[in-house]
């Protein structure tokens, strides 16, 4: 499709075009069709329905689709210009049309392609990192460095502390540790540390954020009431955007790394904002993760539709949103150094994907972004699978495995942990027939009424719907791989919805609303009205502090 072609077709309603009234049309023979048929009729439906790409085996055979469904999305994706809008964000284009800037974190893991500020300050980044690792740098008492505090919040925490629990082994040296929030966490955080070899990272863009400011004031007050210094820079690093503010604090020019305005937040952890996770890593592992992740984007630049691990995840993810009703969707890991991975991708796709308007302002006429949640494959099957076998609602499964351990080759144990997860993804696709469950209770002694009032409440729908995502092992050259497979998984469904997927107004809102209320509750005059919720919220909290209204 031409690029005229494609922004004609963009520009018209998604619910007119002739694709999506197609797959409208090709639902309406759902109700009748079960996977386990679909999989008793085709004996190749896993090699028709799986790929390779990026180290990663994706099988999507366990999903409501047949070719056909697969076929008429391809198509709505062709309808909805996705290859140019792919083009666009690859080559760096203004594709966040509403702060009007590009999107282009896939630059910061292109290696020798990438810009060359991005490739000054990863040299920069290795030279601090190997150095602290090295036990190079001192504090003010002469002291080497031993424990590092990231101080930062969304997509200045969640990433880096995922990357460090999936790819830093337990005795990396110095120790990393996340304070996301100020008070209690810091403060328990602080009790364990010794100022004399700790070093904080202040990381925020604006270098204004009010739970990171304050973390890094408490850090600040802690170094000089424990140092008995009068300068305790040396003591700290920042990733920001504010250098100004950054000195101001007194952190020196040669410990500040950059944040761009073309690398959103929840795309950061590839920048300076990865600092954490190569300093408890290794520069060398971090580039693996960079490597990883640029594998991926060639695959998601230059396999056709049909064939691409991400448009075909985003497009089946708009396929179960929108016509087979999943409005959530679980993310489920047998691989326990993923346990960050859910949080992380919840910010990555709803505040990508929660929007309501088009990129035009346009009310959005279908479902946008879905919620998302999960944990670790071995707890939820003790759990929450339950609701996802015998529930009433539609929600399709991410399972993710490794095939080897990360650490030991306890491949017995492993074997455990494989069995467990193909067993739960195979189940929600078959379920137990409520016949197949009072045959094997009259088969085991039960008497056949018994049997038959007990059937009911064992037997299994089935026909749930799930991926699974097969790692080799996890390692940081698998995870960025699978980081970047669902960050374009994400742009996929945000270009075919033809909305941002770059922007977050009701984070900044939420903000700013918090911000006006903190001197209220400092018990100053109220700067501005509230709603008489609010205001009796905040009389209610200032009389049980002590602080009067």
């Amino acid at each position: 499709m031409s690029g005229t072609a494609a922004s004609k077709s963009v520009s018209a309603s998604l619910t007119r075009t002739p694709a999506w009234r197609a797959l409208v049309a090709h639902h309406r023979n759902w109700t009748e069709r079960h996977l386990r048929d679909l999989f008793a009729a085709d004996p190749q439906r896993f090699e028709r329905f799986s790929l390779e790409a990026g180290g990663l085996l994706l099988d999507y055979s366990k999903n409501l689709i047949t070719t056909e469904t697969r076929d008429l999305l391809v198509q709505l994706s062709l309808e909805r210009g996705l290859p140019d809008r792919v083009t666009a964000l690859l080559a760096g284009k203004r594709v966040n049309q509403t702060e009007k800037r590009a999107a282009w974190h896939t630059a910061l893991r292109s290696g020798d392609a990438a810009p060359r500020e991005v490739r000054s300050t990863l040299a920069a980044m290795r030279v601090f990192a190997d150095a602290l690792r090295a036990g190079l740098l001192q504090g003010v008492t002469g002291q080497p460095i031993r424990n590092i505090v990231s101080l930062g919040i969304g997509g200045s925490a969640l990433g880096p502390a995922l990357v460090v629990r999936a790819c830093a082994p337990d005795t990396a040296s110095p120790r990393v540790h996340f304070v996301t929030t100020p008070g209690e966490p810091m403060t328990r955080l602080l009790a364990t540390l010794d100022p004399a070899t700790t070093l904080f990272i202040v990381q925020s863009k604006s270098f204004s954020t009010m739970e990171t400011v304050r973390n890094a004031q408490a850090a600040k007050t802690w170094l000089l009431a424990g140092l008995q210094a009068t300068d305790v820079g040396i003591h700290f690093a920042a990733v920001t955007a504010n250098v100004e503010a950054a000195g101001a604090f007194g952190i020196a020019p040669e410990r500040l790394f950059p944040m761009w305005d073309w690398v959103g937040g929840r795309y950061s952890v590839w920048s300076a904002v990865g600092l954490p996770a190569m300093i408890a890593m290794g520069s060398a592992a971090f580039d693996e993760l960079l490597a990883g992740a640029g594998l991926m984007d060639r695959h998601f630049a230059e396999a056709p539709p049909e064939r691409n691990m991400p448009m075909l995840m985003g497009l089946i993810g708009l396929w179960h949103h929108n016509f087979c009703g999943g409005a959530s969707r679980a993310v489920i890991s047998y691989e326990h150094g993923l346990a960050l991975l859910p949080p992380y991708l919840q910010q990555l796709e709803m505040e990508s994907l929660g929007k309501s308007v088009t990129q035009k302002g346009k009310t959005l006429r279908t479902g946008s972004g879905t919620v998302v949640w999960g944990g670790l494959g071995i707890n939820a099957q003790h759990a929450y699978m339950q609701s996802l076998h015998q529930g009433t609602q539609l929600v399709p499964v991410d399972f993710i495995a490794a095939c080897l351990p990360r650490y030991d080759r306890d491949t017995d144990t492993q074997a455990i942990i494989l069995a467990n997860c193909f067993a739960q993804s195979a189940l929600l696709m078959q379920g137990v027939s409520a016949d197949d469950i009072k045959r094997q209770l009259t088969a085991g002694g039960m008497d056949a009424k018994e049997a038959a009032r007990l059937a009911p409440h064992q037997a299994l729908p089935g026909n749930r719907p799930s991926n699974t995502l097969l790692l080799p092992s996890l390692t940081p050259h698998s995870l960025g791989a699978l980081l970047a497979l669902y960050e374009h998984r994400t742009f996929v469904k945000a270009a075919i919805l033809d909305i941002n997927a770059f922007d977050q107004y009701g984070v900044e809102h939420g903000k700013k609303l918090a911000g006006s209320l903190l001197p209220e509750l400092n018990g100053k005059p109220p700067a501005t009205t509230h709603d008489a919720s609010t205001s009796a919220l905040i009389r209610h909290a200032l009389k049980n502090n002590g602080r009067k209204p």
